[in-house]
């Protein structure tokens, strides 16, 4: 079985942006992000992508787009990421267990790549990533200072690369 880290991607991976980042020329990765997922890398963690995007459903963009941004990422960072998961779907057009705070993207990384649940994290930077990962028993990591008491991580963190620390740090 092998150890996994859950990463959302607005806000943890690029720029979060409340119109949403479906373009490649606004889709900004934050500072130290290509160095802490190559530190989690190289310390034998499958790195798995987790994301909502529903402007899909809403008619905003296209899963061209969004893969448009995913292609550009992986270029940038050495093709680090093991896969991303995405659910197009919003409340307002369709419901689904593959929208976070459902656990149904988490339960297919989990298969595909043989995850040991007891070894993983999720870092995410809101209370509905947190969610799915306290389901499922995936220690967690909130990146930011917008703290949702009612869903706390375990851990908080300013940046990635300080949570990839802490995940380190318990090896």
């Amino acid at each position: 079985m092998n150890p996994c880290v859950f990463l959302d991607r607005d806000g943890v991976i690029n720029k979060d942006n409340p119109n949403y980042t479906y373009k490649v020329e606004g889709f900004e990765i934050l500072p130290g992000v290509i160095d802490a997922l190559k530190l989690l890398k190289a310390n034998n963690f499958s790195l798995v992508v987790v994301t909502n995007q529903s402007g899909i459903a809403q008619g905003l963009y296209t899963q061209q787009q969004m893969q448009e941004c995913h292609r550009y990422f992986q270029e940038q960072s050495g093709h680090v990421i093991d896969h991303f998961y995405f659910s197009p779907y919003h409340p307002s057009v369709t419901d689904s267990l593959l929208r976070k705070p459902g656990t149904l993207m988490f339960e297919k990384a989990i298969a595909r790549f043989n995850v040991d649940i007891a070894k993983s994290w999720m870092i995410g930077d809101r209370g509905r990533d947190i969610i799915p990962a306290r389901k499922l028993g995936i220690k967690t990591i909130q990146i930011g200072d917008e703290i949702e008491e009612k869903d706390k991580a375990d851990f908080q963190s300013a940046n990635l690369l300080e949570a990839a620390n802490i995940i380190l740090s318990g090896i």
